[in-house]
């Protein structure tokens, strides 16, 4: 990374908004860093100064949105009171954030594999998807679910591959302001509380104990 200065943010700041113009109309496979550096007005060897690769562009375009959204996803934590409110207001949050790039969105959703360094489930993304999943940790917090203590400390991870899946079913969706999208998160949202609700009743002990040696299993001691 260059010295920061107020002059040499600003640029950087050019470079990564003409970036995501130039992903949105020309698609992020097809755009090159010759198109970007044109667009914010600099030349070639200046935008390869500020970001070594279209992938560091991105992962500032990650980085930037958790910043922007941070205050927002604070006051949302902060102010609702049930676990139904913080989860809709976390994901409704961030489906309107990304709204202006859902096309780039959707591009970069093809990259899923936790090789690439663009994967949301690789190694180089990792502490943007560990910040988020702290959010729904604090959702979480508090909410006084009854779930098995052998179970409970995963649900943050789980809820955010349920935002995960949300938001993939969202790039794709071609309804009228993805109104097929808004109604999965609403009744899925309402059955998944009523599933918490239901947890804590003896007889789904034996389930209690399946899903917890899978869960260690998939992901170790939580």
């Amino acid at each position: 990374m260059p010295r920061q200065t107020p002059k040499s943010e600003a640029t950087r700041q050019r470079i990564l908004a003409a970036a995501l113009r130039v992903f949105r109309e020309r698609g992020f496979d097809a755009a090159t860093m010759r198109e970007v550096a044109a667009e914010a007005g600099v030349a070639v060897g200046a935008a390869y100064y500020y970001f070594a690769s279209k992938d560091a562009i991105v992962m500032a375009f990650y980085q930037q949105a958790q910043d922007e959204m941070a205050p927002a996803l604070d006051d949302i934590l902060d102010s609702a009171r049930t676990l139904e409110q913080r989860l809709r207001g976390i994901i409704d949050q961030k489906l309107e954030y990304f709204a202006p790039n859902r096309a780039l969105v959707g591009t970069l959703s093809a990259h899923s594999d936790p090789a690439h360094p663009l994967s949301p489930f690789g190694k180089a993304t990792a502490p943007i998807r560990e910040r988020d999943i702290s959010y729904f940790a604090r959702a979480v917090a508090d909410s006084q679910l009854r779930l098995p203590p052998s179970i409970l400390p995963y649900l943050p991870r789980l809820l955010w591959l349920y935002q995960m899946g949300l938001m993939l079913f969202w790039v794709y969706d071609r309804s009228p302001r993805q109104a097929r999208t808004h109604l999965l998160f609403s009744k899925t949202l309402s059955m998944m509380l009523l599933v918490f609700k239901f947890a804590a009743i003896p007889l789904l002990k034996p389930l209690h104990r399946t899903a917890a040696e899978l869960l260690k299993e998939i992901y170790g001691d939580a």
